[in-house]
């Protein structure tokens, strides 16, 4: 497997040149103190390094090892624990963390690019770190002052580790029908008592503690959703003076055997009257989860597109030294036995689709992360509002269609190897067992379509469907004269019309069949995705264009833009028919005939 390279150049490209990222940041209140593009060229600088020669030599081994489980504990593979010491010494742990709380302060649209790399690296690594730093997020944004005081700066240090406890075992996206409990004790404390299931990092012996995040419900919680609280819970009690001390009545029932992410241990923790703290208000804990969820979804976006870059630069190396055959337009190396398999349109055609979708996935998750950077930063009301909608929006479409496209590069990647994608020896078929899961944590795919078709799009008539409509219209029309990039705007706008359109037409079918937002909602969120995609590309583009007769780096974007536009862009029309067919034949069998 070819070694990993942090892709920085494409990586400032689209921060930088694409983006904007200086200009953004010294627009913000909460950011144009705290950071500047030397530091954050710095942070990318050092990222690259330490992702490509600490954590990504871990990757194989660590798959192959595993993770184990002994006398209700659970360790890493050899290197993890030695590797995660460096790396937190280094701040890591604590990019994105407060400041006040010796966090570093950098914003989301720093730490995405971070994340992208520290996942393409190793994904079971990344996971330890990034949820650490969802728990933090949802701590430092709802809990109480001594609570922050206590537990984040042993969490930005990497002292402590972070978990969520959401699911149990007869309750996954209904969290309304949780069974855990949360009994006061009378000074503040409560003891919480259930079994969670699948819980990512639950245990591990990379650090001294790890801080739980437990979904519970109080003794007169309303019934359902309404009813939820927020606790953390510590594995081991903390005193006063934040010494570690004995288990907190929190144990691993067991570690799941899975399919990848094996060097990252998914439990089974139960909680058996282990003292926890309130997290924002009574029954209020999904809102107080959700601070982080956004967060943690484009996290889980990423995951794959990290993935995906590292499954395109192992074949690009690979097709380029494989020999097979003989180029259709004349003998390419007449000094060896056949051509390199990079010369076939078929692998042309597979590289090409992995590099439109995987340079796509990282525009787009950085215009995201740009969202969530003003909503948090901005101190203007009205901007802040424009972008928290946008990221209620674009949130299910940057898991979903950024992790289904990843397994889709993975499985291609897969391909150019032909049979040794298939052995283990060549690290493709890791890549795409570690990229499956994405596609069912934090909300199944198919969950994040109806979340974004059902509450994002039909239950407000389509109004934050039309902030991102107009933007691209918007873009469009500035752009109207410039011939670098026309030829693209005409499919563009073809596009974002086909998904008005087809936005209406689900608008006005979910009046009289409670069966059609259901039927569109995964392709629909597939079409939105090619249309968001084609945008991005556009707007890279439109950088790239100038430049591409003097630098070859921004003549590939432009090539790759017109691959996207040509090849890829077309299967909206597709989606737009499948749409339409509507729900009947969907739903036409009953129960028995399946």
């Amino acid at each position: 497997m070819a070694e990993y390279k942090a892709p920085l150049k494409d990586i400032r490209f689209i921060m930088n040149e694409v983006f904007e990222a200086e200009k953004l940041w010294a627009s913000l209140a909460g950011t144009k103190d705290s950071v500047d593009m030397e530091t954050a060229d710095a942070i990318l600088e050092e990222a690259g390094k330490i992702t490509a020669s600490l954590i990504a030599p871990l990757s194989r081994e660590g798959d192959e090892e595993g993770c184990h489980f002994e006398d209700g504990k659970v360790t890493v593979p050899a290197g993890y624990r030695d590797a995660f010491k460096t790396f937190s010494e280094g701040g890591w742990a604590g990019l994105t963390g407060n400041p006040e709380y010796d966090g570093m302060g950098m914003p989301k649209m720093l730490g995405a690019q971070y994340e992208e790399m520290l996942y393409s690296a190793d994904i079971s690594f990344g996971l330890y770190v990034c949820l650490t730093s969802g728990a933090a997020l949802a701590i430092d944004a709802h809990a109480s002052e001594e609570l922050k005081t206590k537990y984040l700066p042993k969490m930005y240090s990497g002292e402590w580790n972070g978990a969520m406890d959401l699911t149990e075992p007869h309750s996954g996206t209904d969290l309304g029908m949780i069974r855990a409990k949360a009994i006061p004790n009378g000074d503040g404390s409560f003891n919480v008592t259930g079994t969670k299931i699948f819980i990512t990092g639950g245990d591990n012996d990379l650090s001294d503690n790890i801080i739980h995040l437990v979904l519970a419900k109080l003794p007169d919680a309303p019934s359902g959703s309404r009813g939820i609280s927020l606790f953390l819970v510590p594995r081991n009690k903390v005193d006063e003076n934040d010494v570690v001390g004995e288990n907190n009545k929190v144990t691993v029932g067991s570690i799941e055997h899975k399919m990848g992410i094996k060097a990252s241990g998914t439990c089974v923790m139960n909680f058996d009257g282990a003292q926890g703290w309130l997290v924002g208000e009574e029954n209020k804990g999904l809102q107080a989860m959700f601070t982080m969820m956004n967060y943690e979804r484009l996290s889980v976006g990423i995951q794959g597109f990290a993935a995906a870059e590292r499954s395109y630069q192992n074949a690009v190396a690979y097709a380029q030294d494989r020999i097979q055959g003989r180029s259709p337009t004349g003998v390419a190396a007449p000094e060896k036995a056949a051509d390199p398999i990079i010369v076939h349109p078929d692998v042309r055609r597979m590289l090409m689709t992995m590099k439109a979708y995987t340079e796509g996935s990282r525009a787009f998750s950085t215009y995201v992360a740009r969202f969530l950077d003003i909503s948090k930063f901005s101190d203007d009301p009205e901007q802040k509002q424009h972008a928290e909608a946008m990221v209620a929006l674009m949130t299910p479409i940057a898991k979903a269609y950024m992790t289904d496209r990843a397994l889709d590069t993975c499985i291609a990647g897969q391909q150019v190897f032909g049979g040794h994608g298939y052995i283990r020896e060549w690290g493709q078929e890791q890549l795409v067992r570690d990229t499956r899961i994405t596609q069912i944590y934090e909300g199944t795919n198919g969950v994040q379509a109806m979340d974004l078709m059902g509450r994002k799009v039909v239950a407000n008539g389509g109004k934050l469907f039309e902030l991102f409509a107009s933007e691209v219209a918007t873009f469009i029309e500035a752009e109207s004269d410039n011939q670098a990039i026309v030829h693209l705007l005409k499919p563009l706008a073809a596009s974002v019309e086909r998904l008005s359109d087809t936005t209406e037409y689900v608008i006005k079918a979910a009046q009289s069949d409670p069966s059609a937002i259901g039927a569109a909602a995964v392709e629909y969120l597939d079409l939105f995705g090619l249309v968001a995609y084609a945008y991005m590309w556009a707007r890279m583009a439109k950088v790239a264009a100038p430049q591409a007769d003097a630098d070859e780096f921004y003549d590939v974007k432009v090539k790759t833009a017109n691959f996207f536009f040509a090849r890829i862009l077309p299967k909206s029309v597709s989606l737009v028919e499948s749409i339409k067919a509507g729900a009947d034949e969907m739903m036409s069998l009953t129960a028995e005939q399946f």
